[in-house]
């Protein structure tokens, strides 16, 4: 009941207090871009245990609330595996620009990059990415989108000046009417992010959207895409799948529940 009640009040707070932005860049047909994105999710180059988790990852419906254009220059922050560059870098092939702001130590996703260069091969750049050090994502006004994928608490972990810095940095990058779409796994409401950051790799979502609002972004969406209300949202989420990290005789409990619940929101520079 909480969590449905803290939803209510975020979705009335985007519609009370934020104004529409709207967009300069050229119009894409809507159908285009689902076909479009429907042929990357669909790819050859995915491994069957990757689209496995497609149905707790929604990445058609969670790329096209946050309005993603196959003509956009988007950056990717932390890509990790590769989970989800693996769409995005097929579907900006013909006419947008993806880059990849990626630790320099990410020499499984370098490898990845390189081993398929019919995918990934046309990627603008990779660029190094290692907050706090390194959090400089461009020249600013250069991207129209960035993208950040379950990782926001890696940031806040010990240092809450770093998801600042982060978050500074991509409202930097962006162009006014740019997009930060972000998923992150969620913690109870109002708990304490540091500490739900450090134990649970989990962040309370009013934490995230108060911190973009102080950066500059506007709210511009709330989804539920990739809510799971089976998640108690009180345990290490490593504990879940896939990785299903805590012990044996609790497997079949986690696997019931599946993948974290997750916020999925959609932040715009003014």
């Amino acid at each position: 009941m909480f969590r449905r009640t803290c939803k209510r009040f975020t979705l009335l707070a985007a519609a009370l207090l934020l104004p529409a932005i709207g967009s300069t860049a050229p119009a894409v047909s809507p159908d285009n871009t689902t076909a479009a994105l429907q042929q990357a999710v669909n790819g050859s180059w995915r491994s069957d245990a990757n689209k496995a988790r497609d149905r707790y990852r929604h990445p058609i419906e969670t790329l096209q609330f946050f309005g993603i254009r196959p003509d956009m220059t988007v950056i990717e922050l932390a890509p990790g595996g590769g989970w989800y560059t693996e769409i995005l870098a097929p579907f900006l092939y013909a006419h947008g620009h993806l880059i990849e702001a990626a630790s320099p130590k990410a020499e499984k996703f370098t490898a990845k990059l390189k081993a398929e260069p019919a995918v990934y091969g046309h990627i603008a750049k990779v660029i190094p990415f290692s907050p706090p050090e390194q959090v400089n994502l461009g020249a600013s006004h250069s991207a129209d989108m960035v993208l950040t994928f379950r990782n926001t608490h890696d940031w806040l972990i010990n240092n809450p000046d770093t998801l600042e810095a982060v978050f500074k940095s991509a409202f930097d990058v962006l162009k006014p009417g740019g997009v930060l779409g972000l998923t992150e796994h969620r913690a109870k409401p109002f708990a304490d992010p540091v500490t739900t950051a450090g134990a649970l790799h989990r962040i309370p979502e009013d934490y995230v959207i108060a911190l973009a609002l102080k950066t500059g972004f506007r709210l511009s969406g709330v989804s539920e895409i990739n809510a799971n209300l089976d998640d108690p949202e009180d345990i290490n989420v490593h504990r879940l799948p896939p990785d299903l990290a805590g012990p044996d005789d609790e497997h079949a409990k986690m696997k019931a529940i599946g993948e974290s619940d997750r916020m999925t929101l959609k932040f715009v520079k003014p």
